[in-house]
This record gives C-alpha cells, sequence and structure tokens, in this order.
C-alpha cells in the first residue's frame, strides 16, 4: 500500500522539482484547457475502446491499487493448517464452528459447502470457476489502464498541435509566440505524465495483485481439497507451500507501513 502512494508523490515531485531547478515556474505547467483536452480526450478514447464491464471494474480497483496490502501467504498456510488440524482430530462438521471466523469469503464460503456435504469433484470445479472469473474480470479491468496509457500521449500530441494552430493564428503579435508555444507544448506533457506516471503504473500495481491474489486462492483452493479429503495436515502443509511463492512478503509491507 506504501509502496504505491509514495511512487505516485516521488513521481510528480520529481518532475516538479526539475522544472523549478531548470527555472521553470509551477504556473506555466497549469494549464486548464490543456488538462481538458488531455483528461477528457483520454477518457472518451478509453470508454469508447473498452467494455462497460472492464471500464466500471477499473474504475471500481482504484482504491484496492493504492489501499490493498498483498495477501498474507504465512498467514494463509497456518489458518489452512489450523483448519485441517481441527478437521483431522474433531471430524468436518467441527469447522462450522470456524467459518465465522475466516475474513476471506473465497475460504469461508468453500469450506462451508465442505460441512454442507458437497461432491469434491464439484466443489474443485466451482473453486476453479471462481477463480477464473476472478482473474478474467481483473485482467479486464488491467487493459483499460494500458488503453489509456496508450491513449495518453496521442491526445497530448493533439493539445500541443491546437495549441499551435492557435499561435500561428495570432502572428501579428510576435512578442507572444514564445509564451504561446511553451504553452501549447504542456499538453504534450501532460499527455506523456498521465500515461507514464498514472495510469501505467496503476495497471502495472493491479496486474501484480490480481497475480498473487489468484495465486492464494489456488493455495486456498489446495488446502480446501486437502482438508475436505482428510489429509494430514503436514501433507496439506507441504503441498500449499509449494504453491506460495510470496510468502512472508505482505509480513515486510506491514512493517514499512
Amino acid at each position: 500500500m506504501i509502496t504505491a502512494v509514495l511512487g505516485l508523490v516521488i513521481g510528480v515531485a520529481a518532475i516538479l522539482v526539475g522544472n523549478a531547478l531548470e527555472g521553470g515556474h509551477l504556473d506555466s505547467l497549469i494549464q486548464p484547457t490543456a488538462a481538458l483536452i488531455v483528461c477528457g480526450g483520454t477518457l472518451g478514447a478509453t470508454m469508447l475502446g473498452s467494455s462497460s464491464a472492464a471500464f466500471s471494474g477499473a474504475i471500481r480497483a482504484i482504491p484496492k491499487i493504492y489501499m490493498s496490502r498483498e495477501p498474507d501467504f504465512k498467514a494463509i498456510i497456518e489458518q489452512i493448517i489450523n483448519l485441517a488440524t481441527i478437521a483431522r482430530k474433531d471430524g468436518i462438521l467441527a469447522l462450522e464452528a470456524e467459518i465465522p471466523k475466516l475474513e476471506d469469503p473465497f475460504l469461508a464460503n468453500n469450506l462451508k459447502r465442505i460441512v454442507d456435504g458437497f461432491d469434491p469433484g464439484v466443489l474443485e470445479t466451482m473453486m476453479e470457476e471462481a477463480i477464473t472469473k476472478e482473474e478474467h474480470e481483473k485482467t479486464a479491468a488491467v487493459k483499460v489502464y494500458d488503453t489509456a496509457g496508450g491513449f495518453a500521449p496521442t491526445i497530448g500530441i493533439i493539445g500541443a498541435v491546437l495549441g499551435l494552430i492557435h499561435v500561428m493564428s495570432n502572428l501579428s503579435d510576435s512578442s507572444k509566440l514564445g509564451t504561446g508555444i511553451a504553452v501549447a507544448f504542456v499538453a504534450t506533457v501532460y499527455g506523456v505524465s498521465l500515461a507514464n506516471l498514472i495510469v501505467l503504473p496503476m495497471g502495472g500495481r493491479l496486474k501484480h495483485l490480481t497475480k498473487v491474489e489468484i495465486e492464494a486462492m489456488e493455495v486456498m483452493m489446495v488446502g480446501i481439497l486437502g482438508i475436505q479429503s482428510g489429509l494430514n495436515p503436514r501433507v496439506i502443509e507441504a503441498r500449499i507451500r509449494g504453491l506460495a511463492g510470496h510468502e512472508g512478503g505482505e509480513g515486510e509491507e506491514q512493517q514499512a507501513a
């Protein structure tokens, strides 16, 4: 979480500080018309190039991109081992008392299905379908950000050209040519910055979160099926540790936060 927010702040600050060191003024970068052209044009082109479901998913993902933490694989493994131990010792029905304590809906819902006596083959198919659906929806949202990142620089160039057209139509006042040309190119700065500092990094962050969350769901699925089969908790642990490629990473991020 802190990495995403800090990265955005550092990126924007670096450009503003660099501009100041070059003798530029903040006022020269504040151009509402250029912002309208770039942001509005990019938004419209992205909406046109995306499905409504994917676009809505990308908007809903914004808080998650900046505020969500990665799954804590170490905690997930410990939780599954504990559940497997309870099931092994007291039977599957004993898990019913543990379900309300679980925060992850995927784990809680599928443990409830075990308690309800779902067929193992049916349960595995349902979990695989849920994982596939989750991955498809989030991947579609990632593509929206990639699409916006592709459009933004081009829209910025359009804004710059429009500004130059305005400058060229007023060549009679040569004293304003320099300022007019500088203002025109602000749109290009907006377009490139929007793509490379905001939307493309957001898409990259969402892609990474999607990858590790899908891995976490797959770890849970293997654990759930192992519990249902009555496997020894240590056998289940050995199987899911091999899938948990990000174990412990969340703990480091929590300390940093």
